[in-house]
């Protein structure tokens, strides 16, 4: 073997190592710069203490399921209806929009809410259901598209917030959050850690895919 072909042979694996390497740093660039673009864009919208929301008319209930794949109750869930009664019953918001998905008749995050809700004594009067709450985005868009909502308190966990407060302003909602208490990061660090590509996801959705806003959806999906 030449000379020459040898330089290649070990020059090959070593570009391709070198791009890899370059790709990876890239990545995680993008993960470091999105994640903190959100939080700085949303900075002084988030609060953990409600004497410190603004009062608006309704607050966006943001869903996820009751319960954990074992079956026993999920901290998540719980601690946002918590957060949501306390901001009904401290005079902060008028009124619910419950948002959340509707896989199944045998899945209706919405309907769970609503459920939880009127045993912290929020009366059904003060609660509407979008059952098409399907993820962030769609919640978010329908708020508005929907439900024609201008001003909004988001309920959902301190991770989440950010996101949520982020793709609410874009559909041109003008949105804080109370974020739920936190859940302990044994309990919640996978969802933690899936939150930080999700924000990326969502700028890119937004920025460079240009996603529109999703048409209006009723009941679950088929």
């Amino acid at each position: 073997m030449s000379s020459q072909s040898a330089a290649g042979a070990l020059t090959s694996p070593m570009r391709f190592w070198r791009v890899i390497r370059g790709g990876a740093f890239a990545g995680a660039m993008m993960l470091v710069a999105g994640n903190l673009w959100i939080v700085l864009r949303t900075q002084g919208r988030i609060h953990n203490a409600v004497q410190n929301v603004p009062a608006t008319e309704v607050a966006l209930v943001l869903g996820t399921s009751d319960r954990v794949p074992d079956g026993g109750p999920n901290p998540f869930f719980a601690g946002r209806i918590s957060a949501a009664a306390e901001l009904y019953h401290a005079g902060k918001v008028r009124r619910l929009l419950l948002s959340g998905a509707n896989h199944s008749a045998h899945y209706n995050e919405p309907v769970k809410m609503r459920a939880a809700l009127l045993q912290k004594g929020v009366p059904a009067a003060a609660m509407t259901l979008d059952e098409a709450g399907f993820r962030t985005l769609d919640s978010a868009a329908r708020a508005k598209q929907v439900f024609d909502v201008a001003t909004v308190t988001i309920v959902t966990d301190d991770f989440h917030a950010p996101r949520a407060v982020l793709l609410a302003r874009h559909f041109g909602i003008d949105a804080h959050a109370y974020c739920s208490r936190a859940v302990s990061w044994q309990m919640s660090k996978k969802t933690r850690i899936r939150e930080i590509g999700a924000r990326v996801k969502a700028l890119l959705e937004l920025y460079v895919i240009r996603i529109e806003m999703p048409e209006a959806r009723n009941g679950r999906d088929e």
